[in-house]
């Protein structure tokens, strides 16, 4: 959310940066949200206006009574009255003009930093750069359902049958891949020097609204029947919720948080759930890491954190390559944006496996989380957050990359202190 101090004096350069991420649909707010606020502002003039009269007035009432002056002393009451009346006229509007200014606020997008560049959609985001030689092997590489299931690792039949497309049973030696992955990641982000949370799995309304937009909410979100909680879609939610409404002491920052949770999406728009893949799915599990920071930082902090992804997937000896999200792909809270994503030997080539953000001050605005520098003037803090790893997806790209031409699987040396063992064999 911008500052509406920015927006009022320099409407041009919102309505230019609404432009470069193609809502020309929101320009007309930009103008509508000016009026708002000068109405509030005048409004809010009268409000103190009529307070401070309503006091000077009453204060004769006691005087008058004193000097048995009674009627000037009622006719003074009636005067309070009427000044009470209006006052709460005035507030009444002064609330409703708020909410509305608030309403549009929330879906002005962000500013972009400069150095993102400009397109429609993701298909012009940019290519940063590469780690790691993509391989195709001489020999087929399977549909990555098939490799589990000849491993004996997936039932996705029994998980239609509970509860729909989009979900499955993992097992065995898949399962402990799994499993094994989360740990690994957990430990690397701990020898990063993040701390390691397991943080709620459902928040409320006010924190869902201020860690992303309607949009975003409309689209992932599952809400609790009857609850004001909603099933998280990512533990980045829950843990940028912690610092609600919060003052952070400037010498505690920046504050580097790793967590991991299960999340919960309904991937409205996904034209449809695969019947038979993990790529896009109603629940997976995660591996996050936040950083909140002083605003200078931010940018030094989003390089270090997607950086951090990028190792950790070559530990396993998975090839990636970073991804510019361009202007029109951002979300409307995020200033920059990266997409780290793997090779796929089968498909020969690249998809997204994480996402690294630079949310400016857009989250703390919403969410009031405030940093209290040395000098006692306060601030609002940057927010970031980036994948380490999604299992589901980040199962493929293990899988293919570390697949051997009998069926059996690889596994990196990073890995087999978890896994126990250095291969998972066919299942007989």
């Amino acid at each position: 959310m911008i500052d509406i101090k920015w927006i009022r004096t320099n409407p041009e350069l919102v309505k230019e940066n609404i432009k470069k991420k193609f809502q020309d649909e929101k320009l007309a707010l930009v103008d509508e949200v000016v009026e708002l606020d000068k109405q509030f502002r005048e409004t809010k003039v009268t409000c103190d206006s009529l307070r401070n009269k309503r006091k000077t007035v009453s204060k004769q009432i006691g005087g008058l009574m004193a000097q048995g002056k009674k009627d000037e002393a009622e006719a003074v009451k009636a005067e309070v009255a009427d000044l009470g009346k209006q006052l709460a006229e005035k507030e009444a509007l002064e609330t409703e003009l708020e909410c509305k200014i608030k309403e549009i606020m929330m879906v002005i997008p962000n500013f972009i930093d400069e150095s993102v560049p400009i397109g429609k959609n993701d298909s012009e985001n940019v290519e940063v750069e590469r780690f790691g030689e993509p391989f195709v092997p001489d020999f087929p590489v399977p549909y990555h359902v098939d490799i589990m299931e000849k491993l004996g690792g997936i039932d996705i039949d029994s998980a239609r049958k509970t509860s729909g497309n989009g979900f499955y049973y993992l097992c065995g030696d898949i399962a402990r891949l799994h499993s094994s992955i989360l740990s690994y990641a957990r430990d690397f982000m701990i020898n990063k020097g993040f701390k390691y949370y397991i943080p709620p799995f459902m928040i409320r309304s006010n924190v869902v609204t201020g860690v992303m937009s309607f949009a975003e909410m409309e689209g992932m979100m599952y809400k609790i029947e009857g609850e004001d909680l909603y099933l998280i879609g990512t533990s980045e939610h829950s843990m940028i919720g912690k610092f609600i409404d919060t003052i952070v002491p400037e010498e505690t920052l920046p504050q580097c948080l790793t967590s991991y949770s299960p999340c919960f999406r309904k991937e409205v728009g996904a034209h449809g759930i695969e019947e038979r893949g993990v790529y896009r799915i109603h629940q997976f599990e995660k591996q996050e890491m936040i950083v909140v920071c002083k605003p200078e930082d931010s940018m030094n902090w989003f390089k270090k954190m997607y950086e951090n992804t990028v190792e950790f997937f070559r530990t396993l000896d998975i090839p990636v390559r970073t991804l510019e999200c361009c202007s029109g792909d951002l979300a409307d809270l995020k200033v920059k944006s990266i997409d780290v994503e793997a090779w796929s030997p089968r498909q020969k080539k690249y998809f997204e496996v994480g996402s690294c953000s630079n949310l400016g001050d857009a989250q703390a605005r919403r969410l009031g989380i405030r940093v209290k520098a040395e000098d006692g003037s306060k601030y609002f803090a940057h927010t970031l957050n980036n994948t380490v790893v999604a299992p589901p997806r980040m199962l493929i790209a293990f899988l293919e990359n570390n697949l051997n031409e009998d069926g059996s699987i690889r596994i990196p040396e990073a890995l087999q202190r978890y896994m126990f063992t250095d291969k998972i064999e066919v299942e007989k």
